[in-house]
């Protein structure tokens, strides 16, 4: 009988997965009260909600662009991805502590950091270590994986919730737990692989270094901007749940919701990503995205935002490693690293805008407002990769 096919992945995969699991149980089980925690015992407004948030992962994309050319330079991913889970968790204890908007703002921005530290030469550490006819399957297991623990972090916090009284400091301070063991995870489970560093110390995005990135690799590029101006924060997902009357005790309910529907989905997409178009998938996840703003948008309560926070994880199943496989597909091997830190910058950018945006149209005109713009923003997207297509058959 034949193995699962993930069975043969390298180790590295494995272990990154791991790490990924603990430190997204860390950060979601905060995050799934982060919004709630600003609104109602700091007195934030949804687009101050949305500024933090956007802020957060704009510099997180900023700073994935300089960390995957670095790796590059260096030939050596490993170093790049233990500072950045490192600085992560060090910066877990600043979420308890936060007295004010500000404090949250500082201790997202240095998570973020992180994040952004850790997160192409992480992917480009699984593009190096997979063979190419794997690569759906190795994103598709790490996201699986990452996922997971974004279910399991939420899901924990609604039972300290329960436990604690409603003590959101005390759930901040218990989630510092699992980011320290993904530290451990990264020192004993992830091994580097050698690549031949870049000869030239030339600073990133340097002239000569984008004319040799193909003209797919922009394609790509450009449609992941137009999908992430229809993609804003999570964040609001919570804070629609709440605002058509869902406790305080289970706002993580959200997270794990969306995150169950996501991490079922992520391995199964990263097998349909390696045996059919990318571009199909990718339009049934805009389908997904689109369907879920509707939901959104119309919900009168929880039950029916719910029904559009599960249709979200389901897009994001469907894109999120795709996404990733196409970079990998579309750059050379010598700059993967600067592949991903461009296409993170790009996305975070267009994170940024969508979430301040959000933010607006949501003190502005209400939620209705914010998610009918996320819809109308998918079918752009849609309309984008489904041309690209045919431009590509031509």
């Amino acid at each position: 009988m034949m193995r699962d096919p993930a069975a043969r992945l390298p180790r590295t995969v494995w272990a990154l997965g791991l790490v990924s699991l603990f430190m997204d149980a860390s950060s979601e089980s905060i995050h799934a009260l982060l919004p709630l925690f600003l609104t109602v015992s700091l007195g934030a407004t949804a687009a101050t909600v949305g500024l933090i948030d956007g802020v957060a992962e704009a510099v997180a994309s900023v700073t994935k662009m300089f960390s995957g050319y670095i790796s590059d330079r260096l030939g050596r991913r490993k170093p790049l991805v233990l500072l950045g889970y490192g600085l992560a968790a060090l910066s877990k204890p600043l979420f308890p502590l936060a007295t004010s908007a500000t404090t949250v703002f500082a201790a997202r921005f240095a998570d973020r950091i992180g994040k952004g530290l850790r997160g192409a030469p992480r992917d480009a550490l699984v593009a190096d270590v997979t063979p190419p006819e794997m690569r759906g399957r190795a994103f598709g297991l790490r996201q699986a994986l990452d996922t997971a623990g974004a279910f399991f972090g939420p899901l924990a916090a609604i039972g300290l919730m329960a436990a604690f009284a409603d003590n959101m400091r005390l759930v901040f301070w218990i989630a510092s737990v699992p980011a320290l063991l993904a530290v451990v995870c990264v020192l004993v489970g992830v091994e580097d692989r050698a690549t031949p560093p870049s000869k030239a110390p030339q600073v990133p995005l340097h002239l000569s270094e984008l004319k040799r990135l193909p003209g797919d690799f922009w394609q790509v590029i450009g449609l992941a901007v137009v999908f992430m101006l229809a993609r804003f924060s999570e964040a609001f997902l919570i804070l629609k749940a709440s605002a058509v009357g869902l406790p305080l005790m289970w706002a993580p309910l959200v997270l794990v919701v969306m995150n169950a529907v996501y991490a079922l989905g992520s391995y199964p997409a990263g097998v349909w990503a390696d045996r059919s178009p990318p571009r199909r998938l990718l339009l049934v996840g805009l389908t997904c995205l689109i369907a879920a703003d509707l939901a959104l948008a119309s919900a009168a309560t929880a039950v029916g935002a719910f029904v559009g926070i599960a249709l979200w994880g389901a897009h994001m199943a469907l894109s999120q490693g795709l996404l990733a496989k196409l970079v990998a597909e579309h750059a050379p091997a010598e700059l993967r690293g600067s592949a991903f830190g461009i296409f993170n910058l790009a996305t975070g950018v267009a994170a940024l805008v969508a979430s301040v945006l959000a933010g607006v149209l949501w003190d502005w005109q209400g939620a209705g407002a914010t998610f009918l713009t996320g819809a109308g923003f998918a079918a752009l997207a849609g309309l984008l990769a489904w041309r690209i297509a045919a431009a590509n058959r031509n």
